[in-house]
């Protein structure tokens, strides 16, 4: 069974981004929100490179992501981890999963599942249900598929992903599922965690033996990271690694979101819509001391904001 990290142990947080694109105000606001707890409680920062994705992660960003970091006056701990030298890490998670019988094989493209869902509303007159992203819950299309038929699939080449059997997982995991949340005022409270809600999840690729929840949570475990301090956009995603980490017996860290950054469209900061990097802002002249300024930070760690 999952449980806390121990209340006597020493704080650990870490900040985890992907080299798929340049640092943006909104990861400074994360890095220097960890940077702060971390003083605060005497606590251990981690720099995590989660590059699981190698086609958009290249050497070069995550060189240019740690000269931003550094630029900004952030010291984390050595060595660095990189997920993508873990992967034998996540496919003993993931071979755990398998041998319990709580993920399968799944052969839809995501135009099958698209259409499948479209169909489905078509034939009921009603939306399908969504998940948090307001993404359609897979339908369950190779649920039933037999471990001959898969197996046979498999070995034809043909592609497909490895998805988390939600109702079996969530018996496996017997009980009601939470986490500690402390909030901006450092109070905690408990939080009960909703899974179901995402629907069979993809835990590994054809190529990335993978998925975020799965190295995420793994990672955690095994640097010992007590302390998850990161955007409210991922809180949701949090349902997941709680039921992940109860199945696969990790300790559950203690977790705090940060409200997100925006545009001037009040849309959030993010790489896909290429928002002002930090490189962008030092070109403009911005110092570093500028930018934990416009943050609500000093220009130490541990300032009070």
């Amino acid at each position: 069974m999952a449980s806390s990290p121990p209340e006597t142990a020493q704080p650990v947080l870490r900040f985890a981004p992907s080299p798929n694109g340049r640092l943006h105000l909104g990861h400074a606001l994360s890095a220097l929100t960890n940077e702060r707890l971390a003083a605060q409680m005497t606590g251990r920062l981690l720099l995590r490179i989660e590059d699981i994705d190698r086609e958009r992660c290249t050497p070069a960003l995550e060189q240019a992501l740690r000269d931003d970091l550094a630029w900004l006056g952030l010291v984390f701990e050595r060595p660095v981890r990189r997920q993508s030298e873990h992967f034998d890490d996540y496919a003993v998670a993931l071979g755990d999963l398998r041998r319990r019988d709580l993920v399968y094989p799944c052969f839809c493209s995501r135009q099958q599942v698209r259409a499948a869902v479209l169909a489905e509303e078509a034939a009921s007159g009603r939306r399908w249900p969504v998940d948090p992203d307001d993404a359609p819950l897979y339908p369950g299309s190779c649920r039933a598929c037999g471990r001959a038929e898969a197996q046979r699939r498999i070995a034809a080449g043909e592609p497909h992903v490895l998805r988390l059997d939600m109702a079996r997982a969530l018996a496996a995991a017997g009980g009601e599922l939470s986490y500690v949340l402390i909030d901006a005022a450092g109070q905690a409270s408990t939080v009960a965690a909703r899974p179901g809600r995402w629907g069979d999840v993809v835990l590994a690729r054809k190529g990335v033996p993978t998925s975020y929840h799965l190295a995420v949570v793994t990672d955690d475990a095994l640097q010992g990271v007590t302390h998850v301090v990161r955007g409210r956009d991922l809180e949701a995603a949090t349902d997941i690694h709680a039921l992940l980490q109860r199945l696969l017996g990790l300790p559950t860290p203690r977790y705090h979101f940060h409200e997100l950054l925006t545009d001037e469209t009040g849309r959030k900061l993010a790489k896909s819509r290429q928002s002002e990097s930090l490189a962008d802002l030092r070109a403009q002249g911005m110092t570093a001391v500028g930018i934990r300024q416009m943050l609500g930070f000093g220009s130490a760690a541990g300032s009070t904001p």
